[in-house]
Formats: C-alpha cells, structure tokens, sequence
C-alpha cells in the first residue's frame, strides 16, 4: 500500500502558495463569514459578529450557510464573498 501525503500549502502545479497580506485594521472593513451547517456555528458567528462590529468597528458582515458540512463551499457562494475584506470559515461543533 502506497501513502500519499499532500502539501495544502502548494498549488496542483507545485507552486507555494502565498498568504494574503494582514489587513492593516478591521475599521471599516467588510468581513465574510462561512458557516459550515454544524449546529453551533450560527451562534458562534454571532457572537463573533457582534464583538467585531463593536470592538473593531467592522461595517459590513456578508454570512453565507454551506448546504452541509462535508461538502466544499460552492463556487457561486464563493463568488458572493469576493468583495469581503477578509473571510472567516468556523466549524461550531
């Protein structure tokens, strides 16, 4: 039997994948938030979101609900959270 073992910091191509650069500050800033459909998730943004709007000053939070939690997000709901400063992806078990 042959063990394979992945690299996740490496594309297909074998070529290192960068980190996106820090955000300077959450002021003002647009965040993404991807929940996995576990049954705590929803309040664990929740109670994310709101130290983020108080405590940082974030103005927007775009939340999206993964259809189950063992499968990849969609690409249209992907696309939906283009425009987000930063994306947040929690599992709420």
């Amino acid at each position: 039997m042959t063990l394979m073992v992945l690299d996740p910091r490496q594309s297909a191509e074998g070529e290192a994948l960068r980190m996106a650069p820090a955000l300077q500050s959450l002021e003002g800033a647009v965040i993404g938030m991807i929940d996995n459909a576990k049954i705590g998730t929803e309040r664990l943004f929740d109670f994310i979101e709101e130290i983020l709007r108080k405590q940082y000053g974030v103005r927007e939070v775009i939340r999206r609900r993964k259809p189950d939690a063992s499968r990849p997000v969609p690409p249209e709901m992907l696309a939906e959270l283009r425009g987000a400063d930063a994306v947040l992806s929690a599992t709420g078990d």
